[in-house]
């Protein structure tokens, strides 16, 4: 495959975000029709509507790219290109009116490097290239490439210069199954005691996006997926931060994203094995 322009790329993707944003915004105060409502998890068939309207934009620019998403793939996912999405990050938050949501778009290379989000396929390893997160409600765009900077609409940003567990703001996630919780609950709580403030906040592009601007400290999940962290995974790293990722055997991966200075203090142990 022709080698792929990262600038183009990067102005497809933020028309893609800012499109399904619109969607988003658009639809804020109408009912929205479920397609799964389990115990802890919402998918909205506006997830699906807006996936296809990202899918749709990028494939005119780069038909040969596929596309792997939350909502489904499109195409040899293991191809030299492509593109991973979440179209509505924060779908819980959305259906329940809390506006904290946003679209997170990536453009990965099958690599033969190690780099940060390496090891998330079983055969084949990527380097995600851009990153573009747009939360519709608050207007702001992210914006990434490999070797850059973050940007916050325009502006570039930074992670935060805390180097004290006391200074710092943990943002946490987990799934809830019983391994998960019986983990992941004792550093809830111990980080609740010895951090400035824990904040749980449901999703993960934007608790990224927040450490690369310095808004947040370090994020931790122990279970997540490509989808989620591919953007600002990479938006951490250009902003002077460090993401951890350990994959699981699944495809998911453990996560902790910080400034560069607080992961070994936060003595997160085998939360992350």
């Amino acid at each position: 495959m022709k080698k792929v322009s990262v600038n183009k790329a990067l102005a497809i993707a933020i028309k893609a975000a800012r499109a399904a944003g619109k969607v988003m915004h658009n639809n804020w105060y109408l009912p929205k029709r479920v397609k799964l409502f389990d115990a802890h998890d919402i998918k909205l068939e506006l997830d699906v509507r807006c996936q296809k309207l990202i899918e749709k934009i990028v494939r005119q620019a780069f038909p040969q790219i596929p596309l792997l998403g939350e909502e489904g793939d499109s195409g040899n996912v293991n191809a030299a290109y492509r593109w991973v999405v979440d179209p509505i990050d924060g779908t819980v938050n959305y259906f329940f009116g809390l506006p904290h949501a946003a679209v997170s778009i990536a453009l990965q290379a099958r690599s033969d490097k190690k780099s940060g989000l390496d090891g998330v396929s079983p055969h084949r390893h990527f380097e995600t290239l851009l990153g573009v997160i747009f939360d519709p409600f608050t207007g702001e765009l992210w914006t990434a490439t490999r070797g850059g900077k973050t940007k916050l609409n325009g502006r570039v940003v930074r992670c935060s210069d805390h180097s004290k567990v006391s200074d710092a703001i943990v943002a946490m996630g987990f799934s809830k199954s019983k391994e998960n919780m019986e983990k992941s609950l004792p550093h809830l709580n111990r980080l609740s005691r010895q951090a400035k403030k824990v904040r749980i906040m449901g999703s993960a592009a934007l608790e990224l996006a927040y450490v690369a601007s310095g808004r947040l400290d370090a994020y931790i999940e122990r279970t997540i997926n490509l989808w989620d962290i591919a953007a600002g995974g990479l938006m951490v790293e250009c902003s002077g931060g460090e993401m951890y990722l350990v994959p699981m055997p699944d495809g998911r991966l453990r996560m902790c994203a910080d400034n560069g200075k607080l992961r070994r203090k936060l003595k997160l142990g085998g939360l992350l094995r």
